[in-house]
């Protein structure tokens, strides 16, 4: 069980917070009582995700920074909303940012036809973009020695993908290996970074395919159920709570058996 009382007076940061995943790990974050800086490029999404916020009584709790993580701009944002809120650093900062390019029908392009732009696109987001925000926000949780991180990364990653593209596979690939590498260069300084890898989660991304490939795919998952955003805040709020003290530079694949 969670000590709510860690949490007391702690603020986070997530990206790619307007939907999926990132939504729902900024809302169990309120819930906890924590202050919550919601960043996410798509200023639509974003907006809708601040209504609803402020109709679940958060008001007051959070705050919004549109802007995408694979612009360097996004490191002066940062740095200005800590400025701006008085805070002298995140304790909490979760990576949920991505991007995973599909053809009209939902299924990936060809490796070999994929748009060298789109490629760019896709590294700039899912890689630079995450170390765009750690760069910017390590450098106040060494000086504190404290902090916990949670890259949000994708069994795609971890082995072959009928599904996704090769450069969102790379990407998380790469994603897994900076988490390790992070981890171990920070340790000393008591702060912990950690990843998750979720199997098929029933978020817009995913509904992109549709109802047949989701069914294909829920039937080729062990437990023959897909799995949800809640399941990976759940796990998310695990390792950065104190019950993860012990816990760096993993990746826990959580896919419903998938990554077996």
């Amino acid at each position: 069980m969670f000590n709510a009382s860690q949490f007391e007076n702690k603020v986070a940061l997530v990206t790619g917070a307007a939907g999926g995943i990132g939504y729902q790990i900024a809302t169990d974050l309120l819930h906890l009582g924590i202050h919550v800086c919601l960043l996410d490029s798509n200023e639509s999404a974003l907006l809708t995700a601040k209504t609803r916020l402020t109709q679940l009584g958060f008001s007051s709790n959070f705050g919004v920074v549109s802007g995408s993580v694979c612009d360097l701009a996004i490191m002066d944002l940062i740095d200005k909303y800590l400025a701006r809120k008085r805070y002298l650093s995140f304790d909490f900062v979760i990576n949920a940012a991505a991007i995973s390019p599909k053809k009209s029908d939902g299924l990936r392009t060809p490796a070999w036809e994929i748009d060298p732009v789109q490629w760019q696109q896709v590294i700039g987001v899912n890689i630079s973009g995450n170390f765009y925000v750690l760069r910017t926000v390590l450098p106040r949780m060494i000086e504190r020695k404290s902090g916990a991180i949670v890259n949000i990364s994708s069994l795609a990653g971890r082995r072959y993908s009928s599904i996704a593209g090769a450069a969102y596979v790379a990407s998380k690939a790469a994603l897994d290996a900076m988490t390790r590498q992070f981890a171990g260069e920070v340790a000393d300084f008591g702060v912990r970074i950690n990843g998750i890898a979720p199997g098929r989660i029933s978020t817009p991304m995913a509904n992109v395919g549709g109802d047949y490939l989701n069914e294909n795919i829920r039937r080729a998952t062990p437990l023959k159920i897909l799995g949800t955003a809640s399941d990976i805040s759940k796990l998310t709020l695990f390792l950065l709570s104190d019950n993860a003290r012990f816990i760096t530079g993993e990746t826990f694949v959580v896919s419903g058996g998938r990554g077996l």
